[in-house]
């Protein structure tokens, strides 16, 4: 993450600018009786790019529209399909990552952006101009505020991690299938996080573990205050306050940790409280064949090495 520069003073107001987008969403979904408006990857963004100055989300701004709106898309209209619950999101992904490589550009949050509406279950269009809306902002903000400043327009992407990342929620999309719990199979944060980690130079069973707490976590705050707090708002307020301190203390930053409480707020009710063990299962599946698959890939690069 990139906001280490920042002034006290700057860190401040971009937290502050991210936390009311987020709760003008809230106010909005309240006000027209709509939870489809409240878009939880859309609160991960706002703090990736107006607080932790994620440049790697910036590289090329237009992307923050257009991958984002495309992928919900794909999503909202696979919904309508009359097919299994696991084949939506096995399809929804398949046409996500032949997306992402034909820009040849990878967008993280534009993976929960096209399982999202699977997810919730969305059909209306408040859904789709939220989606075009709220990206369109944050676009027109990185280029007026210049948040992007400095970070190169390149961009690549490694077939092989699209593969992995295939493999690994199409397998965790069968286990939770046969557990009987395929409402929770796809867990958008931690499809995010997932690929984000598959794409760290470095990844080590520390990081994995802090990952899980952290998504653990927020996953169980989120619920809990839903669950306790009849005032959408207010639950807003203290889950953004408790997952900025949650983060501080872990030393981490991890977007999609602020999109977990805002999960409760638009998935079917009786999966609400099984979403911090479903997110539980999902991370360590997740995580621990990444480890693996980290290790293994190690030892063949110092094989490799080693024949030179």
């Amino acid at each position: 993450m990139n906001n280490h520069n920042l002034s006290k003073k700057q860190e401040i107001l971009s937290y502050t600018a991210a936390f009311i987008f987020i709760l003008l969403m809230v106010a909005t979904a309240v006000h027209f009786a709509d939870r489809e408006v409240i878009l939880p990857e859309i609160a991960a963004m706002a703090v990736a790019i107006f607080a932790f100055r994620e440049q790697s989300w910036m590289r090329q701004p237009e992307k923050i529209f257009i991958l984002p709106s495309l992928t919900a898309i794909i999503g909202f209209s696979i919904n309508f399909l009359e097919i299994p619950y696991g084949m939506k999101l096995v399809a929804v992904l398949i046409l996500m990552l032949i997306l992402m490589y034909s820009f040849r550009y990878s967008l993280p949050p534009a993976l929960a952006t096209g399982f999202l509406p699977i997810v919730s279950q969305a059909h209306s269009f408040s859904f789709l101009a939220t989606i075009l809306s709220t990206t369109a902002v944050l676009m027109v903000s990185v280029y007026i505020f210049r948040l992007n400043k400095g970070s190169d327009r390149k961009s690549t992407i490694d077939s092989r991690t699209l593969l992995l990342y295939f493999g690994i929620l199409v397998a965790w999309v069968a286990i939770a299938t046969v557990l009987g719990y395929g409402q929770m199979a796809i867990i958008p944060p931690i499809a995010v996080v997932t690929y984000e980690s598959l794409s760290m130079k470095m990844y080590s069973i520390k990081i994995a573990l802090k990952q899980i707490a952290v998504l653990f976590l927020s996953a169980s705050i989120g619920v809990f205050f839903f669950l306790t707090v009849n005032n959408w708002l207010i639950v807003s307020v203290a889950d953004l306050l408790f997952m900025y301190l949650m983060l501080k203390l872990f030393k981490m930053h991890v977007p999609a940790v602020y999109a977990f409480p805002f999960l409760a707020f638009i998935l079917p009710k009786e999966v609400i409280s099984v979403l911090p063990f479903a997110a539980l299962g999902m991370s360590i599946f997740s995580f621990g064949i990444i480890l693996i698959y980290r290790q293994y890939a190690d030892k063949m690069i110092s094989k490799i090495s080693d024949l030179k």
